[in-house]
């Protein structure tokens, strides 16, 4: 029989499905925010084409999405977290506005928190993976019934 979980352990799952949903509704609004024409302007500015804008756009959406579902929420944290890492690095180096980065940065922390958190979902998506990463994938056998 199963052990009752502690109550801290029971405040730790229920703060850390609030970061959660709380950084997923962020980055649905972000991504739609860039999807929109609002920030061609700041695109124009990096130099990289609005390519940029759009991918960045999809990106966030669907890590918003990867964060609630339980089994993909560490994997789209840490895609959240590389997003962040160079929304960061662009304010810095390309934009040179020190300002425009602090957003980035407290969203990459936050998004770090959940990876970490979450780390057995990234290990277990990469355990997957690894055999296809290898080109070893074998078909699945079908069962006898």
């Amino acid at each position: 029989m199963a052990e009752p979980a502690s109550p801290a352990r029971i405040a730790g799952t229920v703060a850390l499905w609030a970061l959660r949903v709380l950084l997923a509704a962020y980055f649905v609004y972000s991504g739609y925010l860039l999807l929109g024409d609002g920030l061609a302007g700041k695109f124009d500015k990096i130099g990289l084409g609005q390519w940029l804008r759009y991918l960045t756009g999809v990106l966030e959406i669907a890590g918003a999405v990867g964060l609630l579902v339980p089994r993909l929420g560490g994997l789209a944290a840490l895609g959240l977290a590389g997003v962040m890492t160079g929304a960061v690095a662009t304010e810095l180096f390309l934009l040179r506005d020190t300002a425009g980065a602090q957003l980035p940065a407290i969203l990459l922390a936050l998004a770090a928190v959940v990876a970490v958190f979450r780390w057995q979902d990234v290990t277990g998506a990469l355990r997957l993976l690894r055999p296809a990463l290898a080109g070893t994938a074998t078909p699945p056998r079908p069962q006898s019934g």
